[in-house]
């Protein structure tokens, strides 16, 4: 199901410090929202951090960034402090979420990510297999030709 030309679906999610962050928090800006399966595992790594030694290209196109995926709040922390991810990192322990923006599979959270403009609507998609993901660089092209 895509969700591209949609309204994004709102969320009200814990970071990893337990504070409570809504899309609404981001109205007026650019999110890019990453859905992905696990901290800690080996391809999920390699994607946040990619994205996070290029926060400030993403900032330069007033680009903010969340991941989301179904980990505890204390498992965001550890691997947050870890591998000093520059963007916040939500918990869905329940799923609920990730199912509203068809992140949910049967193995758990797909690797989708979602671009969310300055109205909230969804203007870029993107999900790949687990075992894959997009970069930093190719989701920056992608994303250059929509700005």
């Amino acid at each position: 199901m895509s969700l591209l030309n949609e309204k994004a679906p709102e969320f009200s999610l814990p970071d990893s410090e337990g504070k409570e962050v809504t899309l609404t928090d981001f109205k007026g800006n650019k999110l890019l929202i990453v859905f992905y399966p696990g901290d800690e595992t080996m391809v999920c790594t390699k994607q946040l951090c990619s994205y996070s030694s290029g926060f400030e290209e993403f900032q330069k196109l007033g680009i903010a960034i969340v991941g989301i995926n179904m980990d505890s709040i204390e498992s965001h922390k550890k691997f947050k402090e870890k591998y000093k991810l520059a963007f916040p990192l939500l918990s869905d322990p329940d799923g609920i979420i990730c199912a509203k923006y068809d992140a949910k599979g049967l193995l758990g959270v797909k690797r989708s990510t979602y671009l969310v403009d300055e109205n909230q609507n969804i203007v870029f998609e993107n999900e790949v297999l687990p075992l894959f993901y997009k970069d930093k660089d190719d989701i920056m092209g992608a994303i250059q030709k929509l700005v």
